[in-house]
C-alpha cells in the first residue's frame, strides 16, 4: 500500500493523462487484442495472416482490432510488398499485461489453495 501512496503523493496526475490511461485500457480489455499482444511479444513481428491463423478469428476483425490498436499508438505497421508488418510500439504494455496476468495468476493459486485446504478440512471431519 505505501508504494501507491507514494505514486499519488509524489505525482500530481492530470485529468488529461487519466483520461489517456482510461482509454488505453478500455482499448486493452478485449480478448482478442490482449492475444495479439501476447502473439508480438513472442514472435516479436506478424503480419496479418499470421494473426489470423494464431487466434482463428477473421480477418476482418483482426484488421478492425489492430486499426483500433494503431490508432491508441499501439503497434507499428511496416508494408513490405503486399504484407504489412506488425509490431508492438511500446514495450511498456508488456510491463503493464504482466502486471495484470501476475496479479490473476496469485488469485487462481490462492484460490486453488483456498479450495484444496477446504476439501482437506472435510475429509479430516469425515474421519473423526
Amino acid at each position: 500500500m505505501k508504494g501507491a501512496e507514494r505514486f499519488i503523493d509524489d505525482r500530481v496526475v492530470s485529468a488529461e493523462f487519466l483520461a489517456r490511461a482510461a482509454e488505453m485500457l478500455k482499448m486493452l480489455a478485449h480478448p482478442h487484442r490482449l492475444r495479439i499482444i501476447e502473439l508480438l511479444k513472442r514472435e516479436g513481428a506478424v503480419d496479418v495472416t499470421g494473426i489470423v491463423n494464431e487466434i482463428s478469428i477473421p480477418q476482418s476483425s483482426v484488421s478492425q482490432h489492430l486499426n483500433q490498436m494503431k490508432r491508441m499508438n499501439l503497434l507499428t505497421a511496416e508494408r513490405t510488398g503486399r504484407k504489412v508488418i506488425y509490431r508492438i510500439k511500446d514495450p511498456h504494455v508488456f510491463n503493464l499485461l504482466e502486471c495484470i496476468c501476475s496479479s490473476y495468476h496469485e488469485e487462481d493459486v490462492n484460490q486453488k489453495r483456498m479450495k484444496d485446504e477446504s476439501c482437506c478440512n472435510r475429509r479430516r471431519g469425515r474421519r473423526t
